[in-house]
């Protein structure tokens, strides 16, 4: 599977799939929870259309980080197919509050599968 972003355009992230059979469930994640699922639309042999409409809540001011999942972000065999930054507000000063930004949304989801590990699940 391959995910090509397309960007955000009016608070919904866009672009395309390519996947011989798409996965049953594509959710956006932010700050280890999910935040949105996403639209697949057949777009021709093997691509798939991709759309995710952002809620408000992961729209403020400074840097956040989202990732989009194949499959159910709390299993193992999840995928992580894209990870998007969105700045607002004040911007950054440099790159660095991005990429931070980026590395906590992943930690996130890696302290969950820890947690499960861990307990036995």
């Amino acid at each position: 599977m391959k995910f090509e972003s397309h960007g955000v355009v009016a608070g919904c992230w866009n672009g395309a799939l390519q996947a011989t059979n798409p996965p049953a469930d594509l959710s956006v994640v932010h700050r280890g929870q999910v935040v949105a699922r996403a639209a697949l639309r057949d777009a021709g042999p093997g691509v798939w259309s991709v759309a995710a409409d952002l809620p408000a809540t992961v729209i403020d001011n400074g840097v956040n980080g989202l990732l989009l999942v194949a499959g159910d972000p709390d299993s193992p065999r999840s995928q992580v197919l894209c990870s998007l930054t969105l700045v607002a507000g004040t911007v950054a000063g440099d790159d660095l509050l991005a990429e931070v930004a980026q590395l906590r949304a992943e930690l996130e989801l890696l302290k969950r599968e820890f947690r499960r590990f861990a307990a036995g699940g």
